[in-house]
């Protein structure tokens, strides 16, 4: 039974790294004295290493230790051992490629399902998803494969964003995007805006923060969905 947090964005405006999730993670990571952290994804670049001290820190205000994946030398024997699991944000092609390379993207995919608690923010969150599809990252590298972990039966897109009537902008919205999108593919796609987050727990899919999502369906005209709306069978 999968038990997972699928949030937006990691960082809030005026906020610390993760505050606004900390007060969600005993009860997602009960008991658990240590978790693995994921940091593929390598937002600007930094290192493996730098990228997991900052999540420990963030970890540490509620007692739970983070190791990274990278720290250990069979990846995919680290993600089985593990009693959870966060995978950061940064960049999706990244993360992706990572995942496949060092053999960790199915391993994932069976231990969340089977009850491993699991978050991600970002990046890390675009992965539940049934493909990488539908993120705002630049392909710095071609994965393999945009398949993605399948945690919920759609797309998501991270950080997203409303048009502004007052911009001069006059490049192309998140919606746009998203329709193109769906001018070659059919699954729908909720749009997370930051500070939202997908609660995965008790065979339910969840959207919860203080904002709305926004949901997409092929030759559909998008819709906003209330948090706390039951999205388990969205298709």
């Amino acid at each position: 039974m999968t038990n997972a947090i699928l949030a937006s964005t990691s960082t809030l405006h005026a906020q610390d790294y993760l505050e606004y999730l900390i007060p969600h993670l005993p009860e997602l990571y009960k008991e658990k004295e240590e978790i693995l952290f994921i940091p593929y994804a390598r937002p600007g670049g930094i290192s493996h290493q730098e990228y997991t001290e900052k999540a420990s820190e963030a970890f540490s205000t509620v007692g739970i230790k983070v190791r990274g994946i990278h720290e250990f030398e069979n990846h995919a024997q680290a993600v089985k051992a593990a009693k959870g699991i966060f995978t950061g944000g940064g960049n999706t092609f990244l993360l992706v490629s990572e995942l496949y390379r060092n053999k960790v993207m199915n391993v994932l995919k069976e231990v969340v399902q089977n009850g491993t608690p699991y978050m991600g923010t970002s990046a890390g969150t675009n992965i539940g998803g049934l493909s990488m599809q539908t993120t705002n990252d630049m392909p710095i590298v071609y994965p393999p494969s945009f398949k993605t972990l399948g945690l919920v039966p759609f797309n998501i897109n991270p950080h997203y964003l409303d048009p502004d009537p007052g911009s001069t902008h006059k490049g192309e919205t998140r919606e746009t995007r998203i329709k193109e999108f769906h001018g070659l593919n059919s699954q729908p796609v909720i749009g997370l805006r930051e500070g939202s987050w997908l609660e995965l727990k008790d065979n339910k899919v969840t959207l919860k923060g203080e904002l709305p999502g926004r949901i997409f369906k092929k030759d559909k005209v998008p819709f906003e969905v209330e948090t706390g709306t039951d999205l388990t069978d969205l298709n």
